[in-house]
């Protein structure tokens, strides 16, 4: 078979794969952070390299923001052969706080763990891991049999960390450049760390800065405590009321567009046997706090959210300072679902905040990301042919899912290219992304590898 040569050489050639990987991972390409733009422009020119190692005609893009990579393989005789675009980002988040790390989050390594080889340091599962698996399974196709099954395009951005603000025009302006027959994302993961999956449902983003401003300067408490209205006690008032005792979030109008789950769908989740239990348990909860008529996994894949990211007022140093503040800040996001209008709930959200102010309060809104939810028809052939490749690798057959995050890139391609994307991903549960400590298992990274040899050969054939 043309594949199990392949394979082989994936399985010969993993350390080789694995100290690129680390070499990628050295660069800390923090996009929201501007004084590491220069490490991103590194990690773009790396990339360039090493896609042209596999024969690719590749380019470096420069955006507003930080660089777009573009390259492209086309085997010979490729005119009856698919059009594959593999999109990742080769950006990451803050390491903050950087005490919680038990080692230098740039400084990867391999670690022996109580459940295995992991591959640990910041961008490792999100999304340098999960890109060079794409990458590497091409390597191993190119090195057997001196061409790729498919003509490639790579797409590499260096934004998606920071909301992607250059994404939406770069694309419309290559558009005929990035235009394929198939498109795959490369950003999600297993389910419950062990079955493999193909996710059909994303959930859309609003963000949103408020500020309560009262006085024009902080006050001493005790000269006018009791008689000054103070920001934080109306802030935390608003907040406090953003949800009812169900956990409904009680914004005006916020569940129109919210669709029920069809029967089919809530059948083949059911099959999953998701373990809410030991989910919560592993972060240290054990209830779910979400809207108290659905299942656990319907919070998560399908139904919307309102959570409080962050709140900043006052004097938070060591020690004690009596000081009524003279304003008081949070930040509030929203996971949406269906067709929900992420402008109409943004509209509606404000009124909400004003109409609870009282005399002497302002409000100051600091508008953020705005994307909508996404549900992917998995009619096209393609879809199918992927889940089975996928499962000839992993014990479980793979699975069409949903997701609780927001990948706007999806809804992106859908709506500018034209092509629904196909979103598989090899990261656990455990992997910690966002946060200190962030790690890839090493068999997600090698037989993610080998996952992407059986779809490209499944994808074109």
């Amino acid at each position: 078979m043309q594949l199990d040569p392949v394979l082989a050489r994936i399985d010969a050639d993993l350390e080789n794969s694995v100290h690129r990987l680390l070499e990628l991972l050295r660069i800390p390409s923090i996009s929201t952070d501007p004084a590491f733009a220069q490490n991103c422009d590194i990690a773009a020119d790396w990339l360039v390299c090493d896609i042209e190692s596999l024969g690719a005609t590749a380019e470096k893009y420069p955006t507003l923001g930080h660089p777009m990579v573009v390259g492209h393989i086309k085997p010979p005789n490729s005119d009856s052969l698919p059009h594959i675009l593999f999109y990742g980002h080769y950006d990451v988040q803050p390491v903050d706080p950087i005490e919680l790390w038990n080692k230098d989050p740039f400084d990867p390594q391999l670690e022996d763990t109580a459940n295995g080889r992991v591959i640990r340091g910041r961008g490792s599962s999100d999304d340098k891991g999960q890109l060079m698996t794409f990458v590497e399974a091409c390597r191993a196709w190119k090195t057997v049999h001196g061409s790729l099954p498919c003509k490639i395009t790579f797409f590499f951005e260096g934004e998606e960390e920071s909301g992607s603000p250059s994404l939406v025009p770069f694309l419309r302006e290559n558009k005929a450049e990035l235009t394929s027959d198939i498109i795959l994302i490369c950003d999600t993961t297993l389910f419950q760390s062990k079955t493999p999956t193909i996710v059909t449902r994303l959930r859309g983003m609003l963000k949103e800065e408020i500020t309560v401003i009262g006085p024009d300067k902080d006050l001493h408490s005790g000269l006018y405590g009791g008689v000054a209205i103070n920001p934080i006690r109306v802030l935390s008032k608003i907040l406090g009321s953003l949800h009812d005792d169900s956990g409904r979030v009680t914004v005006p109008n916020f569940y129109d567009g919210v669709p029920d789950l069809p029967d089919d769908v809530d059948a083949q989740w059911q099959e999953l046997n998701f373990n809410h239990a030991t989910f919560l348990r592993d972060v240290g909860l054990s209830v779910p706090a979400g809207e108290k008529e659905f299942s656990p996994l319907e919070m998560i894949w399908s139904r919307p959210t309102c959570e409080i990211n962050g709140i900043q007022g006052g004097y938070t140093g060591e020690g004690f300072k009596t000081v009524l503040p003279s304003q008081a800040s949070t930040k509030v996001s929203f996971r949406l679902v269906g067709d929900q209008d992420p402008f109409a709930i943004r509209k509606s959200l404000h009124a909400y905040v004003r109409d609870m102010l009282p005399y002497d309060c302002q409000v100051r809104f600091h508008d953020h990301e705005a994307s909508s939810g996404l549900v992917m028809s998995t009619e096209a052939p393609e879809f199918e042919a992927a889940r089975q490749a996928l499962s000839a690798e992993w014990p479980d057959d793979a699975a069409f899912i949903g997701c609780g995050g927001s990948i706007p890139i999806a809804g992106h391609f859908q709506d500018i290219i034209g092509v629904t994307p196909i979103l598989i991903g090899f990261g656990k549960d455990d992997d910690q992304l966002h946060s200190p400590n962030e790690k890839y298992d090493l068999e997600s990274f090698h037989k993610g590898t080998r996952s992407w040899a059986h779809v490209l050969d499944a994808l074109a054939r």
